[in-house]
């Protein structure tokens, strides 16, 4: 890229420290810039000249970042705007893309990165490419982690879009919210949003839960019934466990896919349908399909877009910021004041394992707040209220233990498959952490786990683990 024709890329912060940190980056590039304390005086300037990009902070005295990115895009909708915050959560994180920002960067930040994202927003400037904007709605959708900004930024992109999406992710992940998320940030936000969950419905219900039924169509059948496609018309249906869906009903969910089309149960007449599509799986469908238990059609159908949501133990920086806001939600439910984590219950709780991701340390949360005795949650308060205990440095879990328990917590649940399930979870947890170990390279990590090289590098393509976040070190 030629920086001698380039116009300045603007810095906005009322830090001190942050503008001097991007002033020495910038001066290292050979970047033109110029840098402002406040937004009103960015705003002045922008009738005298036009930078090819900005990077501006949120929270600022006076005007905000959020409020200066929407005077700039009103004359200026095509300048990609990078915006910082210190608040890295959905929220945060959706207001960017409202105003139409290129990208957001949550603070704190690797200057790295920073660079990174200038240059790209320079490129995209060059060909007068636009950012996408996205209106939001609060949703509990939280996380500092990589992985989990990634996940952000893909819902942010999607907003505009209704294309079918594939979420894949562990029981308890937040595949749902996820789902829900996507449809309200789409054009389809005022039409229903319908969930299904195709593994805990029997198979001789599931046709006519999903296409409804004629008068007369089955024994018990008294009158017609709408299905959810129908019920869904419009909106969005999201089919979760997707993977337990029978092979019989592939095939029609196939031609609705295609044709956007359907009978009902027991009907004779085809019923349109104009429904957004968002499937969800904790299985690994590829292999389903190469076992013959999935259609290899429809998985090319269903997965348009997929976003992969991470397990609870590779986002353990998330567990603070996460068991707060569950500690909040609970107290505003019961209707008392949230209790607080001591020191110790936080270092406690990040070492604890979850097998049940997400959704069981919400669960812990709530036990806590209900049974804990005192209104500073300690260490000791964890372990009398959870079964999964923190690890002592040097010692070895009981891995089968808890593995047991959590079969048995799978098998009271209903699961199906669970050896592959487990299976899958297993062999990345393996190879998350021989790759850890080894800072990247898959030869030794391949070595040490006994491994073929070939053999790693088709188990992390099978285990879903090139994605952006997938992969740590």
């Amino acid at each position: 890229m030629n920086t001698a024709s380039l116009k300045p890329v603007w810095i906005i912060d009322d830090d001190r420290s942050i503008r001097w940190v991007f002033e020495k980056a910038l001066q290292r590039e050979a970047l033109p810039h110029r840098i402002f304390d406040n937004a009103q005086d960015a705003l002045d300037q922008l009738q005298k000249e036009t930078p090819s990009a900005i990077v501006t902070d949120i929270r600022m005295p006076g005007m905000d970042g959020i409020a200066f990115m929407a005077a700039i895009k009103e004359h200026q909708p095509s300048l990609p705007v990078i915006v910082m915050t210190a608040y890295s959560d959905f929220d945060s994180a959706m207001s960017a893309y409202q105003g139409g920002a290129f990208e957001y960067l949550p603070k704190p930040f690797d200057i790295g990165q920073a660079l990174e994202l200038i240059h790209r927003a320079l490129e995209e400037n060059q060909h007068e490419m636009n950012a996408n904007p996205m209106d939001i709605s609060g949703q509990s959708l939280l996380g500092q982690a990589p992985a989990m900004q990634e996940v952000f930024r893909i819902i942010g992109r999607l907003s505009q879009s209704q294309v079918t999406v594939l979420i894949t992710g562990e029981t308890g992940t937040g595949k749902e919210r996820v789902a829900h998320a996507l449809h309200q940030h789409s054009p389809r936000r005022n039409k229903p949003f319908i969930a299904i969950n195709t593994a805990a419905i029997p198979r001789d219900l599931l046709e006519s839960e999903l296409f409804g039924h004629e008068r007369g169509a089955f024994t018990g059948a008294t009158s017609s019934r709408r299905g959810r496609f129908e019920q869904a018309d419009g909106g969005t249906l999201f089919l979760d466990e997707i993977g337990d869906m029978p092979a019989e009903l592939q095939t029609r969910l196939l031609r609705v896919l295609s044709e956007g089309e359907f009978y009902r149960v027991g009907g004779h007449t085809p019923v349109s349908t104009d429904v957004r599509v968002i499937a969800a799986t904790h299985q690994n469908l590829e292999e389903l399909v190469r076992q013959g238990r999935f259609r290899e059609d429809l998985l090319h159908r269903l997965n348009v877009i997929r976003i992969r949501l991470p397990a609870l133990r590779e986002r353990t920086e998330d567990i603070p910021l996460l068991a707060r806001h569950f500690l909040a939600k609970s107290a505003a439910s019961l209707g008392v004041e949230s209790k607080q984590l001591s020191d110790a219950a936080l270092k406690t709780l990040t070492r604890m394992t979850f097998p049940g991701n997400v959704r069981e340390l919400e669960n812990l949360c709530h036990r806590l707040t209900v049974m804990a005795p005192g209104q500073v949650i300690d260490a000791t308060d964890l372990t009398e209220n959870h079964t999964a205990t923190s690890t002592p440095a040097g010692t070895v879990p009981d891995w089968s233990g808890s593995l047991e328990e959590l079969v048995r917590q799978k098998l009271n649940a209903g699961e199906s498959n669970i050896l592959a399930a487990l299976t899958q979870t297993f062999e990345r947890a393996l190879i998350h952490a021989a790759l850890e170990h080894t800072g990247g390279r898959r030869i030794e990590a391949a070595q040490l786990l006994g491994y073929g090289r070939n053999t790693l590098t088709r188990k992390i393509q099978e285990l879903d683990m090139e994605q952006p976040g997938a992969l740590r070190g």
